[in-house]
């Protein structure tokens, strides 16, 4: 039991490895995941240690994996993941291993870089190819149009119109220079426009669009691109067209003017793009090959290569003895498992070959250890919630173990509804019952992980959903009569006269009960009552302040717990004591009451039962004015003197947990008492609750005999950490004492008790969301069922089966949408603040650090070191 109360004992641990089993033990280690080690190398640079030279391998072996990982994933090859976890290759296999990378990386730059230059080549040949056609069509066009112009098949029409009169003037032909190529089919306007511009209206551009996309061979982009040639005369408007062009990055291709050398290219450029089409496929075959017999290996690659990394970086942590023959190591680690991690470095010597075994020592220190909690796959989703609060200090009591019953608790006292938690556990109960697939898949998708991180957390949340909302009666705004009501209708039914005259009826108490209450839960007639919101107000208020303050009791009891276990018996006398009086005095007696009128008063004395916030509020007022109505109710002078006596001694508590304990250290520090008494507390809690600890700091302190026979010294400089809270006398002996500091505990005690007092009154009204949030949620499933469900069931006529399919849909998509889902959410937050500040400020301080073991788990689902 205390293992799940508190975190897990820890020691601080050193290790002597030889140089030659370290790489084995640490990845024996590894694959344990008990074991923190510390860098005992803080000062010295990361490209200054022993070990870097290794770390830069397995960081160029994680890029060439990465490499062959975007090229698998390229070409959409599914990579094999069996789930294997591979230990960690001896070091002498990372040189097969670069071997093996280096191959294959050589081999897929060889490949893409060939294939990008058939690629590049297959382009070119494709464009020319278009060139000839679209060409061949304006040569074609220009022929029909001027037969006169065969002297010269670069002319046409158009070409005519532009040359005019001087052609003519001249009197005999014309030749007209040109260029043709492709060109980005996006880029076509604004290189028109150039051309007409740059050449002053001097040249004609004709272009043709080319209907199939191309493929980029160097980002292999689908591309639109066109044909176009441009007629021109002279070197000069030929030498400004070709520098546009090249502005333009239009690739310009030599195009013959005749139309047997067109003819004759064609057939040239034809049969070179289908040798090119073998060429290319024989290619993507080998890529194929070689990227398949990759995928089988490139998960398992990853899992060694980051393994190797990971042993080297916590190599670099330790520190090399003169000899430069053995590591040396310190590691906090839990003391239920030393044999384990014991057999885990004799695993990894044995794996080395070595004669001589490792050591483990324990050692004295002052530090504090970080904290461990065991969790499972059930109890991790709660002790995040905790821990996102604040990890547990050191032996802390910790609450993630209540937490799994009260948080989804208070989740269903706000979200109580047997329809809608219903949908939730279903949900959760998916995701348990296939989370083995989940998992295997390894979805990326940071809600999916949300959900199947929680899902037992979402699972116990809709279990006491259903629960709450079947003892509040409520299922999608509907209620079950299930046991039969205690309410039944007169015996005489209302004539019709009286039906039509009055619009709502109201059942006599007193002549329409049975006598008998409902079984269990909400009578189901009050979704009936007029008067439905106050009485269920008036219920689930008074709830609320019962579990609130009941839960507020529970946190002072477990600071008792750990007020016990550090041995501080002057923070049990002078705050958990006086914290527990002040609670019941103020509220603790309201409770009481809660329940007093609940039993001794019923339906027919509705009028003289006690109204709760009028009798506290005239009880801390001292105001007993005696009441003129006789149907009233009527407070006894037996009870009047409690009641001013729970006053009186509610005051009393606030100067006991004021100003007792710091006078009282400052009293024991003037005589001398307080270092010896706290050196002997000290020592005691050492001595009862770790002895094989304290036996260890004594056998350091001369010198520890190891396995092997051999005594190692230990002397290695401690960091000592001071203990300000002097609530229990429990500070580590130091070798200086710090001076008491009268100011700083009174400044101190000050502020801790005027946060609990006001906080006893703000803490018991923050419990009332759990009555406004179930209010809230239970009106807007009315709301939605009243005004949209309904609608379905208006029309009585075949066309409304058919509307009631729609109104149907559209209903559960709003429930799933904002009471499931944002409901749901809100409900979740608030019970994560009852938890964290109402319920946790009682007695946890979370001030720890977490325990982070090296483990290669977590590194290979981080992916990184």
């Amino acid at each position: 039991m205390d293992s799940l109360l508190r975190s897990e004992e820890m020691t601080l641990c050193q290790m002597f490895l030889q140089s030659e089993a370290a790489y084995a033990c640490v990845s024996e280690l590894g694959e344990l995941g008990l074991v923190q080690f510390r860098d005992l190398n803080p000062d010295v640079n990361a490209f200054q240690r022993k070990f870097v030279n290794e770390i830069r391998r397995c960081e160029e072996m994680e890029r060439k994996l990465r490499f062959l990982e975007k090229e698998v994933k390229k070409d959409g090859i599914p990579m094999l993941d069996t789930g294997d976890n591979p230990d960690a290759p001896a070091p002498r296999e990372m040189t097969d291993l670069e071997a093996t990378f280096e191959k294959l990386e050589n081999e897929m730059k060889e490949v893409n870089a060939n294939s990008e230059a058939l690629k590049k080549n297959f382009l070119e040949l494709t464009e020319l190819k278009h060139i000839l056609r679209k060409t061949q069509t304006f040569f074609e066009e220009a022929e029909h149009h001027h037969p006169q112009a065969m002297h010269d098949p670069s002319m046409s029409d158009e070409t005519m119109g532009l040359l005019g009169e001087e052609t003519h003037r001249v009197g005999q032909p014309l030749r007209l220079g040109f260029v043709a190529g492709v060109i980005l089919r996006e880029r076509i306007p604004a290189f028109e426009r150039m051309l007409w511009r740059a050449c002053r209206g001097n040249v004609f551009l004709r272009q043709a669009e080319i209907e199939t996309p191309l493929e980029d061979p160097v980002t292999g982009d689908q591309v639109y691109k066109s044909v176009f040639i441009i007629f021109f005369q002279g070197d000069q408007l030929k030498t400004r067209v070709k520098k546009i062009c090249e502005g333009f990055r239009a690739t310009l291709y030599p195009c013959p003017e005749t139309q047997a050398e067109r003819r004759e290219m064609a057939i040239g450029v034809m049969t070179r793009i289908e040798d090119l089409n073998t060429v290319l496929a024989q290619t993507q075959d080998h890529r194929h090959r070689v990227l398949v017999a990759a995928a089988k290996n490139v998960k398992v690659w990853f899992i060694k290569v980051r393994k190797i990394k990971a042993i080297y970086h916590t190599l670099n942590m330790f520190n090399l003895d003169v000899t430069q023959k053995c590591l040396i190591a310190e590691c906090w680690c839990p003391v239920a498992d030393l044999d384990r991690i014991q057999q885990a470095l004799r695993r990894g010597t044995e794996r080395s070959g070595s004669s001589v075994p490792s050591i483990l020592n324990r050692m004295s220190t002052k530090q504090v250890p970080p904290t461990y909690n065991r969790t499972n796959k059930f109890t991790q989703g709660f002790q995040n919630i905790v821990d996102a609060y604040g990890v547990a200090s050191y032996r802390e009591v910790n609450p993630a173990i209540f937490t799994v019953i009260t948080f989804p608790f208070l989740f269903a006292v706000m979200f109580g509804d047997m329809g809608h938690g219903a949908i939730m556990f279903f949900f959760a109960l998916y995701i348990v019952l296939k989370e083995k697939q989940l998992s295997a898949r390894r979805i990326d998708d940071e809600i999916f992980k949300t959900f199947f991180e929680g899902r037992y957390i979402i699972l116990l949340m809709g279990a006491f959903s259903i629960y709450t909302g079947f003892i509040y009666n409520d299922i999608f705004s509907k209620s079950l009569n299930i046991f039969g009501s205690s309410w039944y209708a007169p015996t005489e039914p209302f004539s019709v006269p009286t039906l039509k005259k009055f619009e709502k009826l109201q059942l006599g108490p007193n002549g329409s009960y049975t006598g008998t209450p409902y079984p269990i839960g909400l009578d189901p007639v009050w979704q009936l009552a007029l008067n439905k919101i106050a009485f269920t107000n008036s219920l689930k208020m008074k709830l609320s302040v019962i579990m609130g303050v009941s839960q507020m009791f529970f946190g002072i009891a477990l600071s008792f717990l750990n007020h016990r276990y550090f041995q501080k018996p002057l923070n049990i006398i002078c705050e958990f004591i006086p914290s527990l009086i002040f609670l019941f005095c103020m509220f603790g007696y309201m409770v009481l009451r809660i329940f007093y009128k609940w039993v001794n008063y019923d339906f027919t004395q509705s009028q003289s039962a006690p109204s709760l916030l009028i009798g506290a509020i005239n009880m801390f007022l001292f105001n007993y004015a005696e009441e003129e109505d006789p149907l009233k109710y009527h407070i006894t002078s037996a009870l009047k003197g409690f009641q001013c006596f729970l006053v009186v001694v509610a005051a009393l508590c606030v100067p006991w947990m004021m100003l007792v304990k710091p006078f009282y250290l400052r009293h024991l520090s003037r005589f001398g008492q307080l270092g010896r008494r706290s050196q002997r507390t000290h020592r005691r809690h050492h001595d009862d609750d770790d002895p094989i600890l304290f036996e260890n700091s004594r056998n350091f302190m001369g010198g520890v005999e190891d396995e092997s026979g051999d005594l190692l010294n230990h002397d290695h400089d401690q960091e000592v950490v001071h203990n300000h809270d002097m609530g229990g006398l429990h500070q580590p002996q130091e070798e200086e004492e710090e001076p008491f500091d009268f100011s700083e505990v009174f400044v101190h005690q000050v502020i801790h008790t005027i946060e609990f007092c006001l906080g006893c009154i703000s803490h018991t009204a923050s419990y009332l969301r759990l009555w406004a949030l179930s209010l809230a949620h239970a009106q807007l499933s009315e709301v939605l069922w009243s005004m949209v469900l309904r609608i379905g069931f208006s029309s009585q006529n075949l066309g409304g089966a058919f509307m009631l399919v729609f109104v149907f849909m559209f209903w559960a998509c709003l429930t799933v949408a904002v009471l499931v889902l944002m409901e749901g959410l809100s409900a979740f937050l608030h019970a994560l603040r009852l938890h964290w500040v109402e319920f946790q400020s009682k007695f946890y301080a979370g001030t720890g650090y977490k325990f982070q073991p090296f483990c290669f788990d977590s590194i290979l689902d981080h992916g990184e070191e």
